[in-house]
């Protein structure tokens, strides 16, 4: 036993080093691996901070502003009364940030927002947002504007 002993030593030492380097780095992996989704979840969450507070600050010019009333009235007359500049550049507003909303959504930088598309449906369904949307569609990413399009569906 003793001769044995003495001939496999190095090897059975070998292998348990092996075995406890092996249960290091798995240990490693994993402490990395969490770390990084706590992370990332961190990231999302700030992410949604920073788009949630330019959604605010758009939306502080409608309240401050009485002229953009009509941007949210169902019976807004767009043939008998055109849309206005300030109406045109605050629906463009908007229009630039839920296009920042999607792409975020898209590449998984916020959290899912599963009312997102009624949203989309409520506001660009009214006669203002519609015709600026119309009229500036084409201007927008594709797939944007296809999500977009078929979220009026």
């Amino acid at each position: 036993m003793v001769q044995w002993v003495a001939e496999n030593l190095f090897n059975t030492l070998s292998t348990f080093i092996g075995l406890g380097g092996l249960w290091f780095a798995g240990f490693a992996i994993h402490r990395d691996a969490k770390a990084r989704r706590e992370e990332t979840k961190a990231r999302k969450y700030a992410n949604q901070i920073a788009v949630t507070t330019s959604h605010r600050e758009v939306w502080k010019q409608f309240f401050r502003t009485p002229e953009l009333k009509r941007v949210i009235e169902a019976s807004a007359d767009i043939p008998g009364q055109p849309v206005t500049d300030e109406e045109e550049f605050f629906v463009q507003m908007i229009i630039a940030n839920t296009s920042l909303m999607y792409e975020a959504l898209k590449d998984e930088l916020v959290t899912n927002q599963e009312g997102f598309r009624q949203d989309i449906r409520s506001f660009f369904s009214l006669p203002v947002p519609n015709a600026v949307w119309t009229k500036t569609r084409l201007l927008q990413n594709q797939d944007f504007a296809a999500f977009i399009d078929s979220s009026l569906k």
